[in-house]
C-alpha cells in the first residue's frame, strides 16, 4: 500500500498519467473520434468500390450498344418504348397486391 502511495506522490507518474487521460478522453483526436474516423473512412471506401463497379459496369453497357447496332436497338425498345413506324407498342403494368 505504501508503494502506490508513493507511486501517487511521484510527479513524473502524474505527469504521465494526466497526459494519457488527456490524450484518450479530452483531445480533439481521442480514440472515441479516432473509431469514428475509421468506420466513415471505411464506408467511404465501400461506396468508392461500390461506384467504381458501377462505373466498370456502366462502360462495358456503353461499348456494347456503341458496337452493336442490334443491343443498341433493343436497349432503346425496352428502356424508352421506341418503335419503329409500322409497329404498335404494348406496355403492360402488373398491379402490386396491397
Amino acid at each position: 500500500m505504501a508503494r502506490l502511495i508513493n507511486l501517487f506522490k511521484n510527479k513524473f507518474f502524474l505527469a504521465t498519467l494526466a497526459f494519457l487521460i488527456w490524450m484518450i478522453f479530452f483531445d480533439r483526436n481521442d480514440l472515441i473520434s479516432q473509431y469514428e474516423y475509421h468506420q466513415q473512412l471505411t464506408e467511404l471506401e465501400q461506396k468508392r468500390d461500390f461506384y467504381q463497379t458501377q462505373t466498370a459496369k456502366v462502360n462495358e453497357e456503353l461499348d456494347e450498344l456503341s458496337s452493336d447496332k442490334a443491343k443498341l436497338e433493343k436497349f432503346a425498345r425496352e428502356k424508352y418504348l421506341m418503335k419503329k413506324d409500322n409497329e404498335d407498342v404494348f406496355v403492360i403494368v402488373h398491379k402490386k397486391d396491397e
